[in-house]
């Protein structure tokens, strides 16, 4: 088959690796690579065993480019859902993982990971872009809701989805099986951990009744291990407070919420040079992270984040691993020159495991059934297209 020797090279690095990184012994390691290449010369492919799977895992949060937080990549609990067959059970799986990862507020990092593409091409998708994201309508009166969410919202719409009209509406779940219609699937309210938004010195700021999600799992990427295909494997770790604060409320084309932050303080906006925006930007992230702290849900400030970061640089080096980055990534998008990532580069060097983008089902008129060969050869271009990715986030926040 066309596809059996370029997989069989992306297998044998991996599993060297893996296998080093978990001591095993060199006939180990040798009778393995044996296993799999009888496996890809039979089938055209072959299968992890749940060590590989989890190490491969927990190895493409250590090789995430865009995160920050990958300090605590040894810690990421995997789920194996491979043997899940079925949008229903499959939907089942992601409420579960819902569960296990809010875990009452103290949220565990976690993936999930179902069936890899097979080399038919045949696949499981996870439409959404986050598992727990809110809806935007376009309405008579402007956008309601959130605005990245526009597209998906009408997709769902089509499915026969109506909403709720309103600005915090979670979006269902909506899953395709092997080329499949996709089905879709409502979020159980009391499944959702949601965190109202207060500030400890301006009381006014409740009656913009904001709130945010606690748990950020991103479900539309695909997880290369060893040039296996997961293209449902949805993960998540904790908030740093800017992605909400400085971002999803922030940025013009989301909540725009820096005017009325100005408005409750009493800033001059009349001119730019006042810094108001500055102002109101400080006091929006300070009552996210007052708000999820008062809620006791977990959440990092973007300069703890950056101090874990330095403490997992130098893990690394410890450990012979040269630390990479997309510097204009791992920035925080607040005060970033008070960390210490604004005044090092990184080498953005893209290895695997790792996390890639995927077409959007609901923005494609054709769904493009890759080849292994053909998604190697665009892992490296994909990871560079933001834009795709929407929100400014880094994969595991």
């Amino acid at each position: 088959m066309a596809v059996t020797y370029p997989l069989l090279q992306k297998a044998e690095p991996f599993i060297r690796q893996c296998y080093e990184e978990l001591g095993k012994r060199a006939d180990e390691t040798e009778q393995r690579l044996m296993e799999i290449n009888e496996a890809i010369q039979t089938t055209g492919t072959y299968t992890h065993t749940i060590e590989e799977l989890e190490h491969g895992a927990k190895m493409a949060w250590r090789n995430s480019n865009r995160c920050i937080g990958r300090l605590f990549w040894d810690k990421l609990d995997v789920r194996d859902a491979r043997h899940v067959h079925g949008t229903d059970a499959i939907a089942e799986e992601l409420l579960e993982h819902i569960r296990y990862a809010t875990n009452d507020g103290k949220i565990r990092p976690t993936i999930t990971i179902f069936r890899p593409r097979d080399p038919q091409g045949n696949e499981v998708r996870i439409w959404n872009h986050q598992l727990i994201r809110y809806a935007g309508y376009e309405t008579e009166n402007g956008i309601v809701g959130d605005p990245a969410s526009l597209a998906f919202t009408k997709q769902c719409q089509e499915l026969g989805w109506t909403g709720g009209q309103g600005s915090f509406d979670v979006l269902p779940l909506v899953i395709s099986e092997y080329g499949g219609k996709p089905q879709l699937y409502d979020i159980p309210a009391e499944d959702v951990l949601e965190v109202p938004m207060e500030h400890a010195d301006y009381p006014a700021f409740t009656e913009l009744e904001l709130k945010w999600y606690a748990v950020p799992i991103v479900s539309e990427m695909r997880l290369n291990i060893g040039g296996i295909q997961y293209t449902a494997a949805p993960f998540n770790g904790w908030y740093m407070g800017t992605e909400i604060g400085a971002r999803n409320f922030a940025d013009e084309d989301r909540y725009n919420l820096l005017p009325d932050m100005a408005r409750l303080m009493g800033l001059d906006t009349s001119s730019k040079s006042t810094l108001w925006q500055d102002r109101a930007l400080v006091e929006l992230n300070a009552a996210v992270l007052y708000s999820y702290k008062k809620a006791g849900v977990s959440i990092v400030d973007h300069h703890t984040a950056a101090t874990q970061f330095r403490k997992f640089e130098e893990r690394e080096e410890a450990a012979g691993r040269e630390v990479s980055g997309n510097w204009t990534w791992l920035i925080p998008p607040m005060s970033p020159a008070t960390t210490h990532i604004f005044h090092r580069p990184y080498p953005n060097r893209i290895v695997t495991p790792n996390f890639f983008y995927q077409e959007r089902l609901y923005e494609q008129s054709t769904v493009d059934m890759d080849s292994y060969t053909h998604d190697d050869q665009h892992d490296q271009s994909e990871v560079d297209q933001s834009k795709q990715m929407g929100g400014g986030k880094c994969p595991f926040h």
